[in-house]
């Protein structure tokens, strides 16, 4: 006896029992399913099964149940006969190479959908999946903070890895939209540790500018702050050059700027959920201990790294306490924190936007530069530059309902 595959192809308005309705017909004739596929837009379904039959007579008699079936559930169906040489070819994809590309931007658009999609097709790479995973959007309301992603499982073999990043880099820059690029593996489905810079990451501001607009060296420092995070000087140097500009700034200061620190949009509805969903996170900053903690207190993360200020009869001496945390240090607390909590390097991510982020954007298994500079974007593995630091979550495959469940 020769057995025949079929492909079904389903497509008409959802309702329920639809699925067990026409499973049930094929269970009737002890039909074998090999692959199941579904997906409804806008209530209206598109179901797909693979499946295989005993002869030609059952086949012929199951064909017609379904198709009657099908009329009754007000839907259409479509038979493909499908050979068993294709069937196999199909079969042995699955030793490809599996990756995820995860489009970002306020919305979506049909150009960047395919420019992606095209870079994708040129690589000879198989679109497997497409799954939305930001919420449906009114065309009436207005929202508040707009924000959309979709994800893509691709699989294939690459031929040119940096290639591929170079083009997603500039549709990133010509369309305004962000574009990651991560392998499909265990450990991007079982990331445990989040690290974040803080200035201009977790904080909408340079704390250190602020300090020395109030100690009246505003201009000074700001441009040695601007000239550090390009990368174009040492950043130990230029830390120690800003705070001798800091002394003698009164310790009352400091709690009035931490209590208006502008945290990132995007930043609480993160923490909570990376919390939820039983995640460390931890701050490593070039920043300072006072407003790493209260931050660190504010969103309630579990660690801190930072810079500690030297502080004297209530002033400040112009001085620091211990290590300088600069971008090497900032890596060594990454990995001493992920050994700490018995997590893989792999399983880490880290979070920045300035030139002494990258050593831990470089180390993490996940590296994303945050509305960065531009040297910092094209040397991290993913960039975000168009939503808030939530945007992060969508990096990690988190549709909005799971997120929205804790909110």
């Amino acid at each position: 006896m020769t057995n025949e595959i079929f492909l079904l192809n389903i497509s008409g308005p959802d309702k329920p029992g639809l699925t067990s309705s026409l499973t049930g017909v094929l269970a009737d004739y002890g039909a074998k399913i090999l692959d199941i596929g579904q997906a409804n837009i806008h209530n209206t379904l598109s179901l797909g099964f693979l499946f295989e039959i005993g002869s030609k007579k059952k086949s012929a008699a199951v064909l017609k149940d379904l198709l009657f079936k099908a009329y009754e559930l007000g839907v259409t169906a479509k038979f493909t006969p499908i050979s068993l040489e294709d069937y196999e070819k199909w079969v042995s994809l699955q030793g490809k190479d599996r990756y995820i590309v995860t489009v970002l931007g306020e919305k979506l658009a049909a150009e960047q959908i395919s420019e992606v999609t095209k870079v994708i097709s040129e690589q000879n790479l198989n679109i497997d999946a497409i799954k939305r995973l930001t919420g449906r959007t009114s065309l009436v309301m207005q929202e508040e903070y707009p924000r959309a992603s979709i994800q893509l499982s691709i699989r294939g073999k690459i031929q040119d890895k940096q290639g591929l990043a170079s083009k997603f880099m500039q549709i990133s820059r010509d369309l305004d939209v962000d574009i990651a690029f991560q392998e499909d593996n265990i450990y991007r489905r079982n990331r445990r540790l989040v690290c974040f810079d803080m200035d201009s990451t977790l904080i909408q501001a340079e704390v250190i500018d602020k300090l020395a607009e109030l100690a009246g060296v505003g201009d000074e420092v700001k441009a040695i702050t601007e000239s550090a995070m390009q990368g174009e000087i040492d950043f130990n140097e230029s830390f120690i050059q800003r705070m001798k500009l800091l002394k003698g700034l009164s310790e009352d200061v400091l709690h009035d700027v931490a209590i208006n620190l502008p945290i990132t949009k995007g930043a609480k509805r993160l923490i909570d959920t990376l919390k939820k969903y039983g995640f460390k996170t931890a701050i490593l900053s070039g920043g300072f201990t006072y407003f790493g903690h209260y931050l660190q207190k504010e969103l309630g993360m579990d660690y801190v790294y930072a810079n500690q200020l030297e502080i004297k009869d209530g002033v400040l001496t112009g001085g620091y306490l211990g290590d300088i945390v600069d971008g090497n240090k900032k890596a060594e607390y990454l990995k001493e924190i992920a050994i700490k909590e018995g997590i893989d390097i792999s399983q880490t991510i880290a979070v920045g936007d300035g030139a002494n982020d990258l050593p831990m954007l470089s180390l993490a298994g996940l590296g994303i530069a945050f509305h960065a500079k531009p040297t910092v974007k094209d040397n991290a593995q993913s960039s975000i530059s168009s939503i808030g630091l939530d945007g992060v979550l969508y990096l990690l495959g988190y549709h909005d309902r799971h997120i929205d469940l804790i909110e």
